[in-house]
């Protein structure tokens, strides 16, 4: 549970930061498309992670045994 949380964080700044370079910097076309079809997204679905990796008060417990039962 905290490794998939740790790397769900690492990727969701790290596809924010290629998100901002492409926004901010100029480059070529065909990398602003890549970035677009690939970290975008991988920002959404690593932000519905770690979000999802947050236990509720009363299932601090039992989502630490079982992480995702429920959903």
């Amino acid at each position: 549970m905290i490794s998939q949380k740790t790397i769900s964080s690492i990727l969701l700044i790290l596809s924010t930061l290629a998100i901002l370079y492409a926004l901010i910097f100029p480059i070529s076309v065909w990398m602003v498309y890549a970035i677009a079809i690939i970290c975008i997204p991988l920002w959404i679905l690593c932000l519905g992670l770690v979000t999802m990796a947050k236990p509720r008060k009363g299932d601090k417990e039992g989502r630490v045994k079982e992480p995702f039962t429920g959903y």
